[in-house]
């Protein structure tokens, strides 16, 4: 039997991301409310008579087939880490832009460790996942969760956020990658306060209502790196959704809808006016959608 594993691996969005510090190893401590979408790149897999790594879709060209890329590292991780020799084939179809602020190949990487531990049938629990996944880099913890949740430290500290309302969201990028040290390194402030605790419930409005007390630490400093983002940004508040920011280091911009239609809507006004740009409509995961 050929059994193949299909894994969505889907962008990450940081709601809010305050930077609150740095350690002396140079990594930023932050604390962000994350979710995820039900867009995103996808991984399939399945067991083969040699190592297979083969990228499709509208992102995958120039992009590394070996240890540069996050997804070819997970898979060495988790041989190394459950003394698997199996060999596997991996197809991943990109549709995420590349160094956009929205996790791609972190997401790539847990979603190749989600799919190995179904094939190959490990007692893998999330903590051990989580373990192994900090060393591929500080989001992995947090794509393997793929769920609302609050991050803080470097990301692997992981709260997960109960009760979340679905979200009808639009992913814009201008089409510019954004370096992530470069970001940081052009931050005014590092000492910046924690978000302030979430309402005790949570419905679009009142989620509304809270992001509006909180920011991107990172937006700022994106948006002098890179002036299109303020044309995303724009485009997004023009289409009429109820938050709009930039998620992550960048250069990828999110708008908030209080549906999915809603959201449909102004994602094909965008692509109408800017059909260069990334644009895609979208709503967030739940905790039932991570397995």
């Amino acid at each position: 039997m050929n059994e193949q594993t299909v894994v969505l691996a889907p962008a990450k969005i940081n709601l809010a991301l305050h930077v609150t510090g740095r350690r002396a190893d140079g990594y930023h401590l932050i604390d962000s409310l994350v979710a995820f979408t039900r867009f995103g790149d996808r991984v399939t897999m399945s067991p083969s008579v040699a190592d297979r790594f083969e990228m499709t879709g509208p992102y995958a060209a120039g992009l590394p087939a070996d240890d540069g890329n996050l997804a070819v590292r997970a898979l060495k991780a988790m041989r190394a880490e459950f003394g698997r020799t199996e060999t596997i084939s991996i197809s991943l179809e990109k549709n995420l832009p590349v160094a956009s602020g929205v996790g791609g190949g972190s997401s790539d990487a847990a979603a190749v460790m989600r799919g190995l531990a179904r094939l190959w049938r490990l007692p893998a629990d999330p903590e051990r996942l989580a373990r192994l996944g900090i060393g591929l880099g500080a989001d992995v913890p947090m794509c393997l969760a793929a769920r609302p949740l609050l991050a803080r430290g470097i990301g692997d500290e992981i709260t997960p956020v109960d009760g979340f309302p679905s979200l009808g969201i639009v992913l814009v990028n201008p089409g510019v990658a954004v370096s992530t040290a470069a970001v940081f390194a052009a931050l005014s402030s590092r000492d910046n306060p924690p978000l302030p605790p979430l309402p005790s419930h949570l419905d679009f409005h009142t989620l509304c209502n809270w992001l509006e007390t909180t920011r991107n630490d990172l937006e700022a400093p994106a948006r002098a790196l890179e002036p299109a983002i303020n044309g995303a940004l724009s485009a997004l508040r023009k289409a009429g959704a109820h938050v709009v920011r930039m998620s992550g280091s960048g250069a990828t911009c999110f708008g908030l809808f209080e549906s999915g239609n809603l959201a449909k809507r102004a994602a094909s006004e965008i692509r109408k006016r800017k059909p260069a740009w990334f644009v895609a409509a979208t709503r967030n995961t739940s905790q039932d959608d991570a397995a």
